[in-house]
């Protein structure tokens, strides 16, 4: 047989075992084996039929693999290396199979065929040799197959039309039919020449004009998915290709395709019967998109092939794209469209290749096409389509190619073409997101260094608009192309060395200042996105990074807001480790960075700097890295003061960094473990780490049971949200990455280091009023469950699950999640139980079951009463706590089926009973409820109806009469419990339905799940059936159309969205087309306008919207989306009625609904394509005389310009972030072109009557705020088919308006519709229409409309980099002028510098001369406008003022000069002026002026503005006794703190008759008025200062006054004013080397330091840390150089305050006075008799969860005591204060014992707010009395108690 006898293997023993095994690698191994066997065949055996029968066996095993498998490809790749005397029978064996596959007759099984035939053709070269050899026989049959199969295709998807899967499923056949049939036709071209088949007798031709006809049917059905359309156009453009002959005449046949002009070219017979389609004049858009893309993809476009017939063909290509380009605005044809623009791109620049001088003139940057295809890139290079973008920028960089390829051998660098582009590019505004990724490409043309020849600040300009992180991404791409050309550009052109120090100023240094003094968010996004690119670009620049931020680092140490240099500098190390840059232990040991300055960043204030310090110990290149002792000894120091983070973001990174040591640990373990094994290698490790395996993984087991230590330890009583966050987290990350495996070493395992009592604690953290915390908790105990669970008591167990019962029928909400929680954790399982076993099943199941039982119960009584259920037993806890077990079980594995099949059908019927009783409620008028509190008659018949409405589902006589009177709560509140009278009202029966409502929901959909996807399988296997889905549907349709509270559909919503979601994926026909159903029901009941319909038409229509919402929402994304077409159609329809005489509701639901849509994001891009629709139904619906349907209008109009221009991110009205130039607006909804300008002449025509004046359109504002949000683009060129110049006289009409915010917003539409170059134009244009003094009869609102635009329009002008213009300098003067002539007016003048300056400054001085300001009011009564006159005035002055006291005007000698520097107004006569509007303007200039002094903006001295307040002293003096407007005195008192006092204090005899003392008497007395302007504070800063001039007398009234300051019922500027008051202080007062108050006032000062640091508010606790900075400066300077903290956050600073207070205390030699005084703080004053009296309210929430932890502050200062009294060696043994003390601890002591022993059990979830209050005291009380006992005792004892 060609084998000897002696193998043990032969040939078909090894096909046989191949078949016997299960394995896929094992397959693989052994078909590979078997081709070195075939291949020592001899040719003698081709013919032996063992032989053959091997190789049909390879053949089936071919054909029935699928074609993912791997086997198939090794199948293929070893049958291609046959000996060619065996390929013969291989070819037969194949063409054997493969007759038999093409005999399937199965529609659904033709895609098996399809795959195979597929892998004939591409796998290997066995196909082709199938096809040369047989290829008559075969390929007819494989023809008549394809021909068969699309037909049949198409006929089962009509007969399936509805059904999506299906159709789904029938379109990939399709699609991947017509594939096989292009990839069939292209072999057939390459192998079999044309003679044989290109007649009309030929099977094959008959074949492929079946194939043609079927592809032109396909390509012209809208109604398939657009991926088979697309495919269908390539097809026929290579059908065609294969069959038209010539050749050369092709390109003209598809140009006339094209274009539309076929019946004037000559077509074969054959294609007008194929193809006939396809000869109309106009075919569809898509249609002839998708043709062009078939021309594009399917025609040979290199080496000049077609001709000048395909050059014409390529450029008719791009007009007819160009054109498509504005029709086509669906997303998916949009996406399609810019794509295949991108490709023609790359086939104009193979044409150019080869192409005609003629085409290199066409295609030139300077040509017709290119400059379309700029607007087209324009117009789309901020689309929100992220395809669209990417597109984009290829097309523009495949146009710089294409131009560089038409100017080939001139130079590109000054072509005229780039120069232009690049200065259109930079006059953009830096928002605009397609001018980075167009100055990139180019960068790559034309170079760096020749674009910063024209502006060397790019780099800044570009690093300043890092601080938004939409732009950041595509800013640092620039930045990076930019500064990598750059550096090729210096390398070539520079010796090595001295190019980098140029490189470095403009690269490198921007980005220290940035990170030095920049924002959070620029420094941060500048971090992530530029530094590392600049690092790995150059390396090198490391080192002189850090050597510029360490010189700077002590001077510039930043603050909360600014990262300083240390900052800058920790980010940079960090940085550059994580991209493997630096190695930490190199710098440390080098001494480049020492280890207290990264100890200094790990506590700093600003929080991103102790992040980057903690990333620059956890982030490295290399996962098995070392970590170092000093890396561990960091990390601990930093978890000592940062897990108490407020901010969610700083606690997420903390985790995440953390999580990434600890992934080193594990990792660098395993390769230690490894090493330690293998003792070879031994010395190595000795070198590389100095220190053997084993002792560095005890440190890593010591580290981290430290950590869990430490994080255990935070857990205690009172610990705040943001603390226990980050433990659980950290914990979680632990148990997670220390979790072993089998047979795995492992270096720490957190179940091991677990007791009873951590355990507790994890279960007392389900107490926690946050959810997320409970969620943790309950995750890190299931990955702990069974060491959880054996540590814990069985009758411990049995007292949590009686809590959690008890809990679950809590009338506080958040009780019934703790309960779910405990009875989850208590479900899953006994010590030993699997999760997954039945006998868990079994317990959870009867624990469920009881709670089932017990939920049935209530149902029962709650029908008899629902006020008393609402009261006593609320069920929505129950209901919440099966959902939550529900959602635990393994649904996927269950053993007792039959058992949970009933339990589901139980929870069905429960829920619907729950339902019934509780629907009423939520169902009627006032679903709120409501709190009768008064007696009147109109409030009891307004409860009276309510009762009424849900009194069918209730029997108690309480719903008989409206029962609000004093006599009845008195009866209801004996007969329960005497609870509190107000909780038993509507509103709490209201509340307990809503919260029922929502669990029942949620419940439902969560049973929805159970539904399996197939449900063709077992029906006995699903626990829900197909009809329990159906009635839970009805349920929520119910519900969602008839609830009227929002709380109860928005919850009965989220329970839909499950049931939706299950439906669209579901098998089931029935199932699947209910979404359908239920839509095309609800929309015809909205349209009949049926007086009896229960849908509610107020409410913004309640649950509607959400109901449709849910149902379009569930529609695949990828389908055609019929269900949103035929609802958008339907529901604009009725927005917009034509017939207004129809009734209103309709319209107002449409509009609701139109709303919820246009606002959902899940329906994307798809909802586009109608939103200019939904604008014009908003406006025309705004002119609607019913009220309900002009509210429905405005806010479908406020959603839609959210969809249209973003979401509003910053408070800048003008932003230019939410805008988009007209042109890119207009194109992207063009019909809204016509309506607009329409709307807008209909509007002016009402403005412009005389008569009527006074009658505003009402759809003005409207069309001004959408017209406000475009503007200007420097882009706009003649290519573009807009025209804005039509509405430019109707928006300057539209400033003709009565009404000031349709002027304003009229001066700032007409910005965008003014082209740059007709600006100056325009304004003279205004400027000459206003009124000359002749002129009588003047209109003040057109004057101030036309004075507005001009403003406008200057100012856009102006900043748009375009006023350099030799034009605009020319027309400068005209203007000038013209407002010289206008300035009679004076209501607005804008200062211009220009030649006519002088005559204009005169005018303007007159103008201020002749005003009232001057000349005094003459008016006896308030005159309109006369307060904004006055300001406008005012603000000129002072504009006047400063420009003539600037140092330029002052020092110029010149007699205009001269004549410019005699203001008509002094400061003073501002600040005289009766108005406080005018005296506020005043004094808000003046304070900024000496702010801008005292931070060194202006110089110190005579000159500049400083000189106009030359002797006010005696004015503000003055002011501040007399000023009776708040504010104005607020700004006086502001005024006189930042004055210097040696100038102020002098004068108080004189100008007030006050000497310093009594001033600051009167001051102090002010500070205690309180005011909503500040004007504590200002006092209390202005008394701050006074104190520290003058003498101690009066210091006592001072210090209370801070003290008082400092309470926690202060406002936030209150505090900050404290806080800044202590800081001034500090080193006067606080820290000094002697007392000057006395101990009690500086401990009480001291003490306000300590609760400002632990204030909840952040700023607070910022400023308050800034006075420990201050002493501890001190401390520095005057203890030497040793290492102290500069800059330190507020839990450190707390920490070190006790230290600096005991220090204290023995520089001043006050221990034992000081020492009582500080353990009266240890001790608090908490009153305990209050701890246990309960307030039973519904909304009240226990204690809540402030920022400061009393138990740390405790800690942190017993520590400091005991070190202290250690130090001093203390004992006070007969001292009175401590006997007292003693006596009150013990008695605290006592009595919290006995109040413990009265709460119930299980108090910590019971009754957590006075648990958590008894625990503090408790632990108080005991640091306490250790501290009392230790300062009694005599040395021996002293030492023993310190040792201990």
């Amino acid at each position: 047989v060609g084998f000897s006898t002696t193998e043990e293997q032969n040939l078909a023993s090894l096909l046989l075992h191949c078949a016997q095994l299960r394995n896929g690698i094992q397959q693989i191994q052994c078909i590979k084996q078997i081709m070195p066997l075939v291949k020592q065949m001899d040719q003698n055996s081709a013919g032996d039929p063992m032989v053959k029968a091997c190789l049909d066996v390879l053949g089936e095993t071919y054909f029935s693999l699928s074609v993912k498998n791997p086997l198939k490809k090794v199948l293929a790749s070893s049958l291609n290396g046959l000996p060619g005397h065996l390929m013969v029978s291989a070819v037969q064996s194949f063409v054997c199979c493969l007759r038999e596959e093409l005999k399937t007759t199965d529609v659904y099984l033709y895609r098996k065929v399809l795959d195979n035939l597929a892998s004939c053709m591409e796998d290997f070269s066995l196909g082709t040799v199938a096809l040369s050899v047989f290829w008559l026989n075969l390929l007819s049959t494989v023809l008549q197959f394809l021909q068969k199969l699309l037909l049949d295709i198409q006929e089962e998807n009509r007969q399936n039309h509805g059904n999506r899967i299906v159709q789904t499923q029938l379109m990939h056949d399709l699609l991947i039919a017509i594939k096989v049939s292009m990839m069939l036709i292209q072999k057939l071209q390459e192998n079999i020449q044309g003679s044989l088949w290109k007649h009309n007798e030929s099977f094959v031709w008959q074949s492929m004009c079946s194939l043609l006809k079927s592809s032109t049917n396909f390509l012209m059905d809208a109604t398939l998915l657009q991926t088979v359309q697309t495919t269908s156009g390539l097809a026929v453009i290579l059908f065609i290709r294969a069959m038209y002959e010539p050749v050369e005449e092709l390109p003209s046949l598809i140009s006339d395709l094209l274009l539309g002009t076929m019946e004037h070219s000559p077509v074969p017979a054959w294609f007008v019967r194929n193809c006939g389609a396809l000869c109309t004049a106009e075919l569809p858009d898509s249609v002839l998109l998708f043709l062009c893309h078939g021309a594009l993809a399917m025609l040979d476009w290199k080496n000049g092939s077609m001709g000048e017939n395909g050059e014409k063909l390529l450029l008719d290509i791009a007009s007819v794209l160009l054109s498509l380009s504005s029709e086509l605005k669906e997303s998916s044809v949009a996406t399609s469209l810019s794509r295949i623009l991108a490709i023609w791109t790359n086939s104009a620049l193979a044409a150019l290749v080869s192409g005609s001088p003629d085409l290199k003139i066409k295609l030139n940057g300077n040509s017709d096409i290119t400059g379309k295809l700029l607007e087209y890139i324009y117009t789309h290079w901020d689309h929100p389509l992220d395809a669209i973008r990417h597109q984009t920028k290829l097309i523009f960089k495949n146009l710089l190619r294409i131009h560089q390829t038409t100017i080939a051998g001139s130079n590109g660098k000054s072509d005229p073409f780039f120069a232009r582009l690049i200065k259109h590019l930079l006059s953009l505004d830096w928002h605009v997101k397609g001018k980075y990724a167009s100055l990139g490409c180019l960068v790559e043309c034309v170079g760096t260094e020749n674009i910063l020849q024209l502006d060397r600040t790019i780099p800044v300009q570009i690093l300043d608009v890092m601080n938004d992180q939409s732009l950041a991404p595509y800013a640092s791409d620039l930045l990076e192309a930019m500064f990598t050309n750059h550096k090729a550009h210096f390398t070539l052109s520079f010796q090595e060395g001295t190019w980098i120090d140029q490189w470095h100023d403009l690269w490198v240094s921007p980005l220290l200042v940035i990170l030095c003094e920049g924002n959070h968010d620029q420094t941060t996004y500048i971090i992530d996105y530029y530094l590392p690119k600049l690092l790995k670009c150059n390396p090198d620049s490391l080192s002189y990074m850090i050597r510029i931020l360490q010189a700077s680092a002590d001077a510039n140490l930043g603050s909360c807001s600014t990262r300083g240099a240390l900052g800058a500098l920790m980010a940079c190390l960090r940085t550059a480790r994580a991209h493997g840059h630096l190695e930490l232990s190199n710098i440390l040991s080098s001494g480049l960075v020492s280890t207290e300055c990264i100890k200094q960043g790990l506590v700093h204030q600003h929080n991103q700097v102790c992040i980057d310090a903690l990333g620059l110990l956890c982030e490295t290149h290399r996962t098995t890295e070392i970590v170092s002792l000093e890396e561990m000894q960091l990390t601990q120091f930093f978890m000592m003061y940062n897990l108490n983070s407020q901010s969610p973001s700083v606690r997420q990174q903390i985790v995440s960094l953390l999580r990434k040591l600890f992934c080193r640990i594990h990792e660098s373990s395993q390769v230690l473990y490894k090493m330690e094994q293998n003792k070879t290698k031994q010395v190595l490790v000795e070198n590389s780490t100095h220190m053997p395996p084993l002792r560095i993984l005890q440190q890593y087991k010591d580290f981290m049971s430290s950590l869990c230590t430490r994080l255990f330890g935070v857990l205690f009583p009172g610990s705040s949200h943001p603390t226990r966050f980050s433990a659980l987290s950290i914990l979680e990350s632990i148990a997670e990455i220390f979790s072993a495996p089998k047979g795995q070493a492992q270096v720490f395992q957190l179940d091991q280091e677990m007791d009873s009592a951590r355990v507790h604690t994890l279960i007392q953290c389900f107490a926690s009023t946050f959810e997320e915390v409970k969620i943790l908790a309950f995750r890190l105990l299931m990955k702990l469950r069974d060491v959880a669970l054996n540590l814990q008591d069985s009758e411990n167990l049995d007292l949590l699950f009686q809590a959690a019962m008890d809990l679950s029928t809590s009338t506080k909400p958040y009780d019934c999640v703790t309960a779910s929680y405990l009875l989850n954790f208590l479900c899953r399982g006994g010590p030993s139980a699997s999760p997954k076993s039945s006998l868990t099943q079994g317990e959870g199941s009867c624990r469920r079951s009881l709670l089932l039982v017990n939920v049935e119960e209530e149902i029962l009584q709650a029908k008899k009463c629902l006020l008393q259920a609402a009261a006593s037993f609320p069920m929505y806890g129950r209901v919440h706590c099966i959902t939550g077990a529900l959602k635990q079980l393994p649904f996927n594995n269950l053993t007792l089926v039959s058992e949970w099949k009933e339990m589901v059908t139980r929870l069905i019927l429960m829920s619907y009973s729950l339902s019934a009783v509780v629907s009423p409620v939520v169902q009627s008028s006032s679903p709120e409820g409501l709190i009768p509190m008064d007696s009147d008659p109109e409030s009891a018949g307004r409860l009276q109806m309510i009762l009424h409405e849900i009194q069918p589902q209730d029997t108690n006589d309480y719903f008989m009469q409206a029962k609000i009177l004093k006599e009845h709560c008195k009866e209801e509140s004996e007969k329960l419990d005497q609870r509190p009278t107000k909780s038993i009202c509507t509103e709490m029966r209201g509340k307990d339905r809503q919260a029922s409502m929502k669990e029942v929901s949620l419940l439902l959909g969560t049973l929805c799940k159970l539904l399996p996807s197939q449900t063709t399988s077992e029906p006995s296997d699903a626990l829900i059936t197909v009809e329990q889905v159906k009635n839970i549907g009805d349920y929520f349709k119910h519900h969602l159309l008839q609830s009227r509270h929002r709380g109860a559909f928005e919850l009965a919503y989220a329970g839909f969205v499950q049931l939706t979601e299950i439906l669209s994926r579901c098998n089931s026909e029935s199932l699947h087309k209910m979404p359908e159903q239920w839509l095309s029901y609800v929309l015809e009941e909205i349209k009949s306008c049926d007086p009896s319909s229960t849908l509610c038409a107020t409410r913004r229509s309640a649950g509607i919207p959400f109901y449709i919402q849910a149902l379009l929402a569930s529609e695949p994304k990828k389908s055609k989306t019929d269900l949103l077409k035929m609802t958008m159609k339907e529901l604009i329809s009725l927005a917009a009625p034509l017939n207004e005489s129809l009734s209103v509701i309709p319209q107002v639901h449409a509009l609701n609904i139109l709303r919820a849509l246009y606002r959902d994001t899940r329906l994307g891009e798809n909802i586009v394509p109608y939103v200019a629709d939904g604008i014009k139904a908003s406006i025309l619906g705004f002119m609607s005389p019913v009220w309900a349907v002009r509210n429905s209008s405005t806010l479908l109009f406020s959603a839609l310009i959210t969809r249209i221009f973003g979401v509003k991110r910053g408070k800048d009205e003008n932003s230019k972030k939410n805008r988009m130039t007209g042109r890119e607006f207009f194109s992207r909804f063009p019909s809204l072109y016509p309506f607009l300008l329409k709307q807008l002449e209909v509007v002016t025509n009402s403005l412009n009557s005389e008569a009527e004046e006074l009658k505003i359109h009402p759809s003005l504002f409207l069309l001004l705020l959408i017209l406000g949000r475009l503007y200007p683009s420097p882009m706009d060129g003649s290519h573009s088919a807009l025209s804005t110049a039509p509405f430019v006289p109707f928006i300057i009409r539209c400033g003709h308006s009565p009404v000031y915010r349709c002027r304003e917003m009229s001066g700032r539409a007409l910005v965008p519709f003014v082209m740059a170059n007709e600006v100056p134009h325009t304004v003279l244009a205004l400027l000459q229409g206003l009124p000359d003094p002749a002129t009588h009869c003047m209109r003040q609102n057109t004057v101030h409309g036309t004075l507005l635009q001009v403003f406008h329009l200057l100012q856009s002008y102006l900043e748009s980099n375009q006023f350099a213009s030799l034009d605009f300098q020319q027309r400068l003067g005209d203007i000038i002028t013209c407002m010289g002539t206008k300035l009679w007016l004076a209501k607005s003048v804008t200062l211009i510098p220009g030649m006519q300056l002088l005559d204009f400054w005169e005018e303007m001085n007159r103008v201020i001369s002749d005003s009232e300001l001057m000349s005094g009011i003459p008016y006896s009564s308030a005159v309109p406008g006369l307060i904004q006159y006055l300001q406008s005035i005012s603000k000129l002055v002072i504009s006047v003022l400063s420009v003539t006291a600037g140092a330029d005007i002052q020092s110029c000698g010149s007699a205009a000069a001269k004549r410019m520097a005699k203001p008509s107004l002094s400061v003073a006569h501002l600040l005289h002026c009766e108005f406080h509007e005018v005296r506020l303007l005043a004094l808000e200039a003046i304070l900024l002026w000496l702010k801008q002094r005292n931070s060194k903006q202006i110089a110190e001295g005579r000159g500049g503005v400083l000189c106009l307040l030359i002797d006010l002293e005696d004015t503000f003096l003055t002011m501040a006794l007399k000023e009776t407007n708040p504010q104005c005195f607020c700004k006086v008192l502001e005024i006189l703190y930042n004055m210097d006092l040696r100038n102020v204090l002098p004068k108080t005899k004189c100008s007030i008759k006050m000497n310093p003392n009594e001033l600051l008497t009167w001051s102090l007395n002010l500070a205690d008025i309180p005011s909503r302007y500040g004007l504590s504070s200002c006092t209390a800063y202005f008394s701050c200062v006074l104190c520290l001039q003058i003498s101690e007398e009066i210091l006592k009234k001072w210090v209370q006054l801070i003290v008082y300051f400092c309470g926690d019922e202060q406002q936030t500027e209150m505090l900050l004013a404290a806080a800044e008051i202590l800081k001034s202080i500090t080193s006067f007062l606080l820290i000094s080397e002697k007392l000057i108050l006395g101990l009690s006032d500086t401990l009480g000062l001291w003490k306000c330091v300590i609760l400002l640091l632990q204030n909840e508010d952040l700023v607070v606790r910022d400023a308050a840390a800034e006075v420990i900075q201050v002493a501890l400066s001190e401390k520095k300077s005057n203890e030497g150089t040793e290492f102290a903290f500069r800059i330190v956050n507020a839990p450190m600073a707390l920490d070190l305050a006790f230290g600096i207070l005991c220090e204290l205390l023995q520089r001043w030699g006050e221990v034992r006075a000081g020492v009582p005084i500080l353990l009266e703080w240890l001790l608090g004053d908490s009153d305990l008799t209050v701890v246990l009296q309960s307030y039973d309210s519904l909304f009240d929430k226990g204690e809540v969860n402030f920022w400061a932890e009393k138990l740390t502050h405790v800690r942190q200062l017993s520590k400091h005591l005991l070190h202290l009294i250690s130090v001093t060696r203390l004992t006070l043994p007969d001292h009175g204060e401590l006997t007292r003390l003693s006596r009150i601890a013990l008695d605290q002591a006592q009595l919290i014992e006995h109040l413990l022993r009265a709460l119930p059990l299980a108090p910590e979830f019971s009754r957590t707010p006075e648990f958590t209050r008894l625990a503090i005291q408790k632990e108080r009380i005991s640091v306490c009395l250790k501290i009392l006992n230790l300062l009694k005792s005599d040395d021996t004892c002293r030492n023993e108690n310190l040792e201990k």
